[in-house]
């Protein structure tokens, strides 16, 4: 495990992980509540941006690891409940 947490739909998740260039990792996200949040990148090119249905799904993507990358999880307008991430290396 990288990194993990569990934040507030309303306030989201916004971190820096520390990745290491080169490497691949996976973010395993959930969201419990109602509503959906919108999960984004940057750069763009670190990974594929994805809508997080707030039903318990699991959501996993791909990270590639670059010299810096953001990630951000918005709730969508309404959206309530919590989110937990969890970033893996592979």
């Amino acid at each position: 495990m990288v990194e993990a947490g569990v934040e507030r739909v309303t306030d989201g998740i916004h971190t820096e992980p520390g990745l290491s260039k080169g490497k691949i990792y996976r973010l395993n996200l959930v969201c419990a509540g109602s509503g959906s949040a919108q999960l984004e990148f940057v750069p763009a090119s670190a990974g594929a941006g994805a809508t997080v249905p707030c039903d318990e799904s699991v959501v996993q993507q791909r990270i590639a690891g670059d010299r810096l990358v953001r990630v951000d999880v918005e709730g969508a307008k309404g959206a309530t409940g919590v989110i937990a991430w969890q970033i893996d290396a592979l």
